[in-house]
């Protein structure tokens, strides 16, 4: 019997993110395509990103990696 992998979370600060809503969707979209993220949510006011993931299927490290790639400059991912 196959047992089910249980979701991590992390947040993220996102700086240079300011109150337009371009930036988050931007990265929201972007963290939400990538293989295992199970829910991604971007916060403009306090400029951070709360990701649920599947551990199996990515890393914080790699979704830091997706958030720079679109132009946007990321901290050290806090593990919930």
């Amino acid at each position: 019997m196959a047992t089910q992998t249980e979701a991590k979370r992390f947040i993220i600060s996102i700086y240079g993110l300011g109150c337009g809503g371009g930036g988050v969707l931007t990265i929201q979209r972007a963290l939400e395509r990538e293989v295992g993220v199970l829910n991604a949510y971007v916060n403009p006011a306090t400029e951070m990103a709360y990701v649920e993931y599947n551990p199996e299927l990515t890393t914080p490290q790699h979704l830091v990696s997706v958030v720079k790639r679109v132009g946007f400059q990321a901290g050290t991912p806090r593990i919930q």
